[in-house]
């Protein structure tokens, strides 16, 4: 975790998981890198926002995996859910519901999955393409954290790679790419940018 800045409550905090995605950000306002995957994600936001103050509101920005072909470029979602929680299993056990879909940000955008696993398979890709557009590894920590601390949070994903089998040789080869449309987004989009 490394958070560069200050956070202000009138100002924007950007979320990214790691230095290659934050690469191209030129900006005053502070970045907070947690690391990839959602216990890294759900900390380093939670213990963030624990120490306050709050921002005026949270912006993770990202890669993610196309579950469905022909989609790229940069997307705001609308849901979030985690595909590797067995949540009808917990229902079972106790009687509770956990981990239900979330919606952050423009209700009319893409859904994405979260999971810790960095989706390379084709059965996978089709799998989780019956619910979602795109995958990550983030986001639907970030969500729950930002929920819990009553803070607004818009999810930018910008397409990295298919999910399929060449997904972390093709990240690999375009992150440097995508963080170049996530600094641009948020140049244009991100509230006291400069």
């Amino acid at each position: 975790m490394h958070l560069g800045r200050k956070i202000t409550g009138d100002r924007p905090l950007l979320v990214l998981a790691v230095q290659e995605e934050a690469q191209y950000l030129d900006t005053s306002l502070p970045v907070l890198l947690t690391g990839m995957g959602k216990v890294n994600a759900a900390t380093a936001l939670a213990a963030t926002l624990a120490r306050g103050p709050l921002p005026s509101e949270i912006i993770n920005l990202g890669t993610a995996g196309a579950l469905r072909p022909g989609l790229s470029g940069t997307h705001l979602v609308g849901t979030v859910t985690q595909h590797d929680l067995d949540g009808e299993t917990l229902r079972a056990l106790t009687g509770r519901i956990y981990g239900s879909p979330l919606t952050v940000g423009d209700p009319g955008g893409l859904t994405l999955a979260t999971g810790d696993s960095f989706i390379s398979d084709e059965t996978d890709r089709a799998r989780l393409a019956e619910h979602a557009s795109l995958v990550d590894m983030e986001g639907y920590a970030l969500a729950t954290a930002a929920q819990q601390a009553d803070v607004p949070l818009r999810i930018v994903k910008h397409v990295s790679d298919d999910a399929g089998e060449g997904a972390a040789r093709s990240w690999r080869e375009t992150v440097a790419q995508c963080a170049l449309a996530l600094a641009d987004w948020a140049h244009h989009n991100a509230p006291f940018y400069a």
